[in-house]
């Protein structure tokens, strides 16, 4: 795991202006989150995973990935493939953007990606980019943007294959080739995923809610002579799970993703990228075999980007996205699709010891009317080790179709939450390793919930919230092993006027803590991690408490050739008993055995 922008930093540190604009984008490289752009940003707080970062942890799932990641807090329902909830910052799930290849992917229902349903063997990188970036990509984005990049070809034709068993009948299985050369590339790959889980809520139901999962992804390039690259990307994910919710409830899911790009170079200065893209989220619910619901909801993008080299230090990006969001169902929207239309603009500035982003976005929603965002970020190098960053930003989140029209409930007069996000931070980078830190404090407004009106429940402006917090980072080698650590304090304080002055936000920890300890010998690797949180409270007005809770897991591999491993883990070692919400228990100590094919 990559806590820190290492390489990009370490340029910043020693002078800003040894970075440069002049050349074009590298057509070849996919964009980097913070700025839309090939090139980092080292004012933002970010965390990026690489796929030797997934294969090193050996995570059976996204989730065990993403809950290592700085500020960031998972809610689950009670194991594999149950719904997910991800928290950046304290920030709802809601006020997440998250993307798979640059497409948004998301249910316009209830507003939140379908975490749980993601296959962590398709997936090669991951991005985490913390605080406001509403005016690079509109709504969703008031806690932080999350990219999910699929696996990519390259350096020649390569299998790969790796088998996992374990504790809950957890069987495993992922198998592809991908292949190319510095002009053309391609991967195409399957998994799966089945697991017989384990009783959830006792309480509940007397049964075993398992989980099973199959899906593909096939990625492909060409960068032609004149320089210009067209590739594309798909992602399916076919899902079956049971799960506590009275008389044996189970639900078919599909996640789909997939998208076009092209990208070329007009003149030496300017660079366009054209993109259009689709995502699917579809849900069938069942009480037993019998048919409850239906929700299908698709998003259809395309956005026009281009970034302009104004000078050997200054990048202007200018851009437009459209968006279209559709849903059909068993149940009876009054409206069942809506528009977007966003212009976007960013300066990009090194100069010396100094850095600038600045940024503005205008969108023009069918349901919602129109906002304006912005931010400015600013970082300056206090020494060749040591840099400042300070940054802020206002974002926002439109309405879902739950709210706006979700029968007896959706209330179309409700207009989009609204927030401003002020940071301050410091990083060093030094021969010991390196390390940060960021004071955070986010307010939002006009949250969106659930008011009793005479006896039935809709949807209404009421809440608002101000999450202030620390976050605090070091990546170092000692003794012969690797360290990284982080640790997360926040204060997740609900300002509703209805609320009392003490109470606190449902479900956000005011401490997270993670520690990954790793060290080769020759063939033999060996690590272990752990994962802490402090309490928290499950309902809104703080009456019933989460305790915290820790981890620990351990892990080794052994490498019988340059391709070959055999890998093992036991996770919740201690086999610790805890809820990150009430009444669904979370997975009590298991083991893991993968072998592992993937030539270096």
């Amino acid at each position: 795991m990559t806590i820190l922008a290492r390489a990009p930093l370490a340029l910043g540190l020693i002078g800003l202006s040894s970075l440069s604009f002049a050349s074009t984008v590298d057509l070849g490289r996919d964009v980097v989150t913070a700025t839309r752009t090939s090139h980092a940003s080292n004012i933002a707080a970010t965390t990026v995973f690489e796929r030797t970062d997934i294969e090193r942890l050996q995570v059976n799932t996204a989730e065990e990935l993403l809950r290592r990641a700085t500020g960031v807090n998972l809610i689950n329902n009670g194991g594999p493939g149950k719904s997910t909830s991800l928290q950046i910052r304290g920030s709802s799930d809601k006020h997440v953007l998250v993307m798979i290849d640059g497409v948004r992917v998301g249910s316009a229902t209830s507003g939140v990606a379908a975490l749980q349903n993601l296959p962590v063997e398709q997936i090669e990188r991951i991005e985490i980019v913390r605080g406001p970036r509403s005016s690079l990509y509109g709504s969703e984005a008031l806690g932080g943007v999350v990219q999910i990049f699929t696996r990519k070809g390259g350096d020649g034709l390569t299998p790969y294959f790796s088998t996992t068993v374990g504790s809950r009948q957890h069987r495993a299985g992922t198998a592809g080739v991908s292949g190319g050369d510095d002009n053309a590339w391609f991967n195409l790959g399957i998994s799966s995923l089945d697991t017989e889980g384990y009783d959830a809520r006792p309480s509940r139901e007397k049964d075993h809610d398992g989980y099973r999962e199959l899906s593909a992804s096939l990625s492909g390039g060409y960068r032609f002579a004149n320089g210009l690259l067209l590739d594309a990307n798909l992602l399916q994910v076919e899902s079956h799970n049971d799960y506590d919710s009275g008389n044996k409830a189970n639900a078919d899911s599909v996640l789909r993703a997939y998208g076009a790009r092209a990208r070329f170079a007009p003149s030496s200065f300017w660079d366009v990228t054209l993109q259009v893209g689709r995502s699917e989220d579809k849900n069938e619910n069942y009480k037993g075999s019998i048919f409850d619901t239906r929700y299908d909801t698709r998003r259809d993008s395309a956005s026009w980007q281009n970034d302009l080299a104004l000078s050997a230090n200054q990048l202007l990006t200018v851009g437009y996205d459209w968006q279209q969001d559709s849903i059909s169902s068993s149940v009876d929207y009054p409206e069942d699709s809506r528009y977007n239309h966003g212009l976007f603009a960013q300066y990009l500035l090194q100069a010396g010891r100094h850095e600038w982003q600045l940024g503005l976005r205008h969108d023009d929603n069918e349901a919602y009317g129109e906002h304006t965002t912005g931010s400015v970020g600013y970082g300056y190098a206090l020494t060749d080790s040591i840099s400042l960053t300070t940054s802020y930003g206002t974002a926002f989140r439109a309405p879902t179709f739950n709210e706006l029209y979700y029968p007896g409930y959706g209330n179309p007069a409700i207009e989009a939450e609204t927030s401003r996000n002020l940071e301050v931070g410091l990083r060093g980078q030094h021969r010991w390793g390196s390390w940060s830190a960021n004071a955070f404090r986010n307010d939002i407004d006009d949250m969106i919930a659930s008011v009793r009106v005479g006896g039935v429940s809709m949807a209404e402006n009421v809440d608002k919230a101000r999450i202030t917090g620390l976050e605090l980072e070091v990546l170092t080698q000692q003794l012969g092993w690797s360290w990284q650590a982080n640790l997360t304090l926040q204060d997740p304080e609900n300002r509703s006027s209805s609320a009392d002055d003490d109470l606190l936000l449902r479900r956000v920890p005011e401490q997270i803590f993670n520690l990954d300890v790793d060290r080769r010998f020759g063939r033999i690797g060996l690590g272990a991690s752990v994962h802490a949180e402090g309490r928290r409270w499950d309902n809104a007005t703080n009456t019933s408490d989460l305790h915290g809770y820790n981890t620990v897991e351990l892990r080794a591999e052994y490498w019988l050739s340059d391709a070959w491993r055999v890998q093992a883990r036991v996770s919740n070692l201690f086999d610790n008993e805890y809820e990150t919400a009430a009444t669904y228990t979370q997975p009590g100590r298991a083991g893991y055995l993968t072998l592992r094919y993937q030539p270096l």
